[in-house]
């Protein structure tokens, strides 16, 4: 890929202020300067950024409506009512349904839950939902990761005598439904002081509030973070500020003490002897979660999550790896169909974004097909299908494009739209596709930047390899868990040649293993660059090149510095 090396010197005061933060707290001035830019300039915001501590999360009453929420949850409870706890079908609905019912199920036994099936509800609070509901005897629905859209479904469910709590963490419109509580930090009136918690973060919080007002002690929540910390890692939001104590701690919990189903799961990706990451959790344990709602019911998902015996859940883990293989499958045959079209297309280089409709493609993976498109292309993309006479789609972004306002932009076309600024799901009728396609082109290409629209690597400092010492790489690890807002640093060295011993290896021979000497020190760096191997004539001929790498622990070889390189440029 010819990615474009974006580096922003420091300034002097940036430089004197990351001066400063290295002597005070004894790190790398490299590492100060990143703290900088990441807007952290003292010493006490440093250490609550390094050692995030669960007392420094805020108060949940802090919330608009969370009185109101936990109120009417009490009351349910006091009056023996039936409380059924509804989400979304993937990974965050997932994660937040189980964590209420398992937190909910210790204190009070007149509770289910309810997943709706992608074909047969579609997205989000579906009038089948509220009917199973009413069916079952239901009073109160407590709605997670959806439902802040849902004021038809939800005025239905009131002439049913059903009340509705909503935690939501999607953008509102103007109008909010009619529910008993909303918790949304994103609402226009919103009060609380962090607007990015995870749908399953919304859950916490509602769990928190409760507690609070039950006298239950905050240790008994503990247990739930390791849902959080999947939603945060599975729905791509920001790892700052209060995600960043619920990740870190949920992590901690997940590599400690996982819930049951969860660490089946962790078993079947085979992460039973390591650390797990929030890049485990991205690649391979919140695909498997969702590899459920995708080609079957995302209700076995949650199932597994709150089994207690381990042969059961393993049993469970591995049916949805087995849905798991399925998706990969049919996601490799519909990327490769998508781009076909999306190749023939005659005015492709002209196009700011792409807009591709087939009727017989599985609704469930149209998703990984548009965020497949937009790493290909580098512009926004929407994949749609068919499902009776309504078009659904689903559209992913690039970098700093909001593709939620874009989607907004056309909504008098549109039955029902929600999302975040890099993901977003749509529906509308069939007559009004064509319409659709040409106002969402036109909209990207009236409002997105140039720079968008190219692959970048953004370098966080230049760097010799005598900077990469063992203290420096573990100065570096405190700084995880990365994501959104705290990314995995990336450095660039411009004057390196090879020591003579580098290699092209991989069962394909796809890959080089580097063995690496700048011009500043005796330093040899071990490296390896992934689907690189073209450039290894080059490398081999003794002339010096620039890399752009993270660094990384071997995991062949524990506590050796290895060097994962993301590209390499001739100087």
């Amino acid at each position: 890929m010819n990615y474009k090396w974006k580096f922003e010197p420091h300034t002097e005061e940036q430089r004197e202020a990351a001066a400063k933060l290295s002597d005070e707290l004894n790190i790398s001035p490299i590492i100060a300067k990143m703290l900088i830019r990441r807007g952290i300039s003292d010493v006490q915001d440093a250490k609550k950024y390094f050692r995030p501590q669960l007392h420094d999360l805020h108060d949940p009453f802090l919330m608009k409506d969370m009185d109101k929420a936990v109120d009417r949850l009490n009351e349910a409870m006091g009056r023996k009512e039936r409380i059924l706890v509804y989400g979304d079908y993937d990974v965050d609905g997932c994660t937040s349904v189980a964590l209420v019912y398992r937190f909910l199920q210790q204190f009070y036994s007149n509770i289910d839950y309810y997943i709706p099936d992608r074909y047969e509800d579609g997205y989000g609070v579906s009038i089948q939902g509220v009917d199973y509901a009413a069916e079952s005897g239901v009073k109160l629905v407590i709605v997670l990761d959806c439902g802040i859209k849902a004021i038809e479904e939800i005025a239905y469910a009131k002439t049913k005598g059903i009340d509705f709590i909503i935690c939501d963490h999607h953008v509102p419109d103007d109008e909010l439904p009619q529910a008993a509580a909303i918790l949304n930090a994103k609402r226009k009136d919103a009060t609380y002081p962090y607007k990015d918690l995870s749908g399953c973060g919304v859950g916490f919080k509602f769990m928190q509030a409760f507690a609070i007002s039950n006298g239950i002690n905050f240790s008994n929540l503990i247990p739930l973070l390791d849902m959080v910390a999947v939603s945060i890692a599975s729905d791509i939001v920001p790892i700052m500020g209060e995600n960043r104590i619920l990740a870190f701690h949920g992590l901690r919990q997940i590599n400690n003490s996982p819930s049951t189903g969860l660490k089946a799961v962790i078993d079947i990706c085979g992460l039973g002897n390591k650390d797990v990451t929030m890049s485990d959790i991205i690649f391979k344990i919140g695909p498997r979660i969702n590899a459920s709602g995708r080609m079957q019911n995302g209700k076995e998902s949650v199932a597994l999550l709150v089994e207690h015996n381990y042969d059961k859940a393993l049993k469970r883990a591995e049916l949805i790896n087995q849905y798991n293989e399925e998706r990969k499958e049919l996601d490799k045959r519909m990327t490769e169909e998508a781009s076909k079209i999306v190749a023939s297309m005659p005015d492709l280089a002209e196009k700011a974004a792409i807009v591709i409709y087939n009727e017989d493609w599985h609704k469930g993976v149209i998703a990984i097909v548009a965020s497949r498109l937009t790493e290909i292309y580098h512009c926004p993309a929407v994949v749609l299908t068919r499902c009776g006479d309504t078009v659904t789609g689903s559209a992913r972004s690039v970098n700093g494009f909001d593709v939620y306002k874009a989607i907004d932009s056309c909504r008098d076309l549109l039955e029902n739209f929600g999302g975040h600024t890099y993901a977003a799901g749509l529906s509308l009728n069939v007559n009004n596709l064509e319409e659709f396609s040409r106002r969402f082109e036109q909209y990207v290409a009236e409002n997105i930047e140039p720079e968008q629209t190219d692959p970048i690597l953004e370098i966080d400092d230049e760097i010799n390899f005598r900077d990469i010492t063992p203290k420096f790489h573990n100065d570096l690890k405190r700084m995880r868990p990365y994501g959104p807002e705290n990314t995995k640093p990336i450095f660039c060295t411009r004057q390196v040649y090879d020591y003579g011993t580098s290699k092209v290896v991989g069962r394909e021979q796809e890959h080089i293993k580097l063995e690496l000497v700048d011009n500043k020190s005796n330093n040899v760096m071990n490296g390896i660059a992934f689907g690189q191997s073209s450039q290894v004539r080059f490398i081999k001929s003794k002339s010096s090149f620039g890399i752009v790498y993270s660094v990384e622990e071997n995991t062949h070889k524990r506590g050796e510095i290895q060097l994962q390189i993301e590209d390499i440029k001739p100087n």
